[in-house]
C-alpha cells in the first residue's frame, strides 16, 4: 500500500475524472486515490469502477446520494485513517487543481498541513473574471479579519494533512458542508498549534462541467465565519 492518499469528492465529474486520475498516477509516485462520489448521474461512478478494475491504486466509495463536500472529505478521512496512510490529500476532481501543484505541496517538509495557496507570491488564478477574483480575495481577507488564522488562502481545496494531525483533530465536531469546511478545518488545526505552511499554486477555472458553488454555500460561509469571529472576539475561542 502507498503511504499517501488523495481524496477526490465527485458529483457529476464524468468529463474530467479519468483524465485527472491518469495524470496523478502518471506523475506522482507512491500515491493512491479514493473517489468519494455523492450520487453522480452522469456516469462518473461507472468510469471510476472501470478504472478500478485495472488499477489497484484507485478506490471508490459510492455514497449514492449528494451529502456535501464536508461529509465527503470526512468520509474519506475516516477511510484513509483506518488504513494507516501517512498523508491524506484533498483535491478537486474538476481539473482546476494542477497535478504539478499536487507534487509541489507534497514536497513541503516539516508541516502538519500544507495548503496550496492562490493568494501568496507565486500563486495565481487563471480564467476568472476580475470580479470573481475580488470576491474570493475579499472572502479570505474577511476570514483573516474575523478569525486571525494568519493564512492567506483558508478556502483553498488543495491541501495535504499529516495523518497524525487528523487523528488529533475532533473530526466529529466539524459540521460545515461547502467551502467553509476548509476554513473550519484550518481553524481547528491552528487551535492545536499545528505547523501550517502555504505553497503557491495556479488555480484554473474548470473547463468542463458546472461549478458546484451556490448562493447557499456562500451564505453558509458568511454566517459561520461571522459567528465564529464574534465568538472569538467575545472570548469563546472561535469554533
Amino acid at each position: 500500500m502507498s503511504s499517501r492518499l488523495v481524496i477526490l469528492p465527485t458529483y457529476n465529474e464524468a468529463e474530467s475524472i479519468a483524465a485527472l486520475v491518469n495524470r496523478i498516477f502518471k506523475y506522482i509516485a507512491d500515491i493512491e486515490i479514493l473517489v468519494v462520489d455523492g450520487g453522480s448521474r452522469d456516469g462518473t461512478v461507472e468510469i471510476a469502477k472501470e478504472i478500478e478494475k485495472h488499477q489497484p491504486r484507485l478506490h471508490l466509495l459510492d455514497e449514492g446520494k449528494k451529502s456535501g463536500l464536508g461529509k465527503a472529505y470526512l468520509t474519506g478521512f475516516a477511510w484513509g485513517l483506518a488504513r494507516n496512510y501517512s498523508t491524506i490529500i484533498e483535491m478537486d476532481a474538476d481539473l482546476s487543481h494542477r497535478v504539478r501543484d499536487l507534487a509541489k505541496i507534497l514536497e513541503v517538509e516539516n508541516a502538519d498541513l500544507v495548503i496550496g495557496s492562490r493568494w501568496i507570491p507565486g500563486g495565481e488564478i487563471e480564467n476568472w473574471s476580475r470580479l470573481r477574483e475580488l470576491l474570493s480575495l475579499s472572502a479570505n481577507k474577511y476570514v483573516q479579519l474575523m478569525l486571525r488564522l494568519d493564512i492567506s488562502d483558508a478556502t483553498s481545496g488543495l491541501r495535504a494533512y499529516r495523518a497524525d494531525l487528523l487523528r488529533r483533530l475532533d473530526l466529529g465536531s466539524i459540521k460545515s458542508e461547502g467551502y467553509v469546511f476548509q476554513i473550519e478545518m484550518t481553524q481547528a488545526a491552528r487551535r492545536l498549534g499545528s505547523r501550517i505552511v502555504e505553497a503557491p499554486i495556479i488555480f484554473r477555472e474548470r473547463e468542463l462541467g458546472k461549478s458546484k458553488i451556490s448562493k447557499a454555500i456562500v451564505l453558509e460561509a458568511m454566517l459561520r465565519v461571522t459567528y465564529w469571529g464574534f465568538k472569538r472576539i467575545g472570548g469563546g475561542g472561535g469554533i
